[in-house]
């Protein structure tokens, strides 16, 4: 069992598209035991490989009893009707905004054979598929927000002391006092 740490906003790997899983191997299957492992923890409803540092097209979901995982993800219906809750996004912690989202969707992808899979929810679980698949596109519900709601969480984000933490340089290419010895 491997729950892997969480990626913060700011890591590239958040923001790049993801590459297609192309190859059905231990690797892929390692990769979706970590995230399955990974999203079985209270408060989390998705995991994007991207989330643990993965550039590779994949997620878990873990909503109301129902979990599971896709590989190579695209959502391929969204109903008009809307729900205009609020989400967070454990990559950016602690931030909850009102975000748009479809109130049902579809998503098809495979499983670890290469076959076909339909995952298809309303309400908690289409805001997942949505927003999982939205990482693996490079994006984060913080991009989804109105002008004004974005230019709130990313100055909450400049001034979180996560954000503070991953922002600051390592120590060893910090000057040293000593001359560089120690």
């Amino acid at each position: 069992m491997t729950k892997r740490p969480i990626v913060l906003f700011g890591e590239p790997v958040l923001t790049a598209p993801t590459t297609p899983i192309t190859t059905f191997d231990r690797h892929t299957e390692a990769l979706v035991r970590d995230l399955l492992d990974t999203v079985d923890a209270p408060g989390r409803a998705g995991v994007a490989a991207t989330q643990i540092g993965v550039g590779l097209r994949a997620f878990s979901y873990s909503v109301e009893g129902d979990i599971g995982y896709v590989i190579n993800p695209v959502v391929v219906e969204r109903s008009e009707e809307i729900q205009d809750g609020n989400e967070g996004c454990l990559s950016v912690p602690g931030l909850w905004y009102p975000t748009k989202r479809s109130q049902y969707a579809v998503v098809n992808g495979v499983d670890l054979r290469n076959e076909p899979v339909t995952v298809k929810g309303s309400g908690l679980l289409a805001r997942c598929l949505q927003h999982e698949t939205d990482h693996l596109d490079g994006m984060l519900y913080l991009d989804r927000l109105d002008r004004d709601s974005r230019r709130e969480a990313m100055g909450e984000v400049r001034r979180a002391e996560w954000f503070l933490r991953t922002q600051a340089p390592a120590p060893s290419t910090l000057p040293s006092a000593f001359g560089g010895l120690g």
